[in-house]
């Protein structure tokens, strides 16, 4: 079975902060930091080169591919952030409930297990740190022993 090529790194968040481009994005990246930190209370960590992520666990697929992940994470990226939500994508009373915050949020994409925002200007932040508490949440009741 091929091994994960994004692992944790020994980066540091800050020092991956201080190098986003543009400033904007950079000053956006420490705002969501802090309010990842809030919720979860976890110290992020390095995820390859461009994600920081919060909390970690391990599980395996039915197909029996074993999986090491973050609980929940973003990487500010230069055209929009993508915010990382598994608690959405492994739980669907989660992801179903998600729906309505999702509606008050403001401008954003989504993906399979991603919310994409160009600017944090664009949504709102409460909205956010719910959907952040809702997702660790359920990660953690998934989850619990990682």
């Amino acid at each position: 079975m091929a091994e994960a090529k994004t692992k944790i790194t020994e980066v540091t968040v800050e020092a991956f902060l201080e190098g986003v481009e543009p400033p904007a994005k950079r000053e956006e990246g420490r705002l969501l930091d802090a309010l990842f930190r809030k919720v979860t209370g976890e110290v992020p960590k390095m995820w390859g080169p461009t994600i920081i992520g919060y909390g970690q666990y391990r599980t395996t697929y039915e197909s029996g591919r074993a999986v090491h992940w973050m609980r929940t994470g973003f990487s500010p990226r230069k055209a929009k952030h993508s915010l990382y939500f598994m608690g959405g994508y492994c739980d669907p009373v989660t992801g179903s409930g998600r729906d309505e915050k999702l509606m008050r949020l403001g401008k954003y994409t989504t993906g399979k297990s991603c919310l994409y925002v160009n600017k944090l200007g664009d949504i709102d932040l409460g909205v956010l740190e719910e959907i952040i508490a809702a997702d660790w949440a359920a990660m953690m009741r998934l989850f619990p022993e990682s």
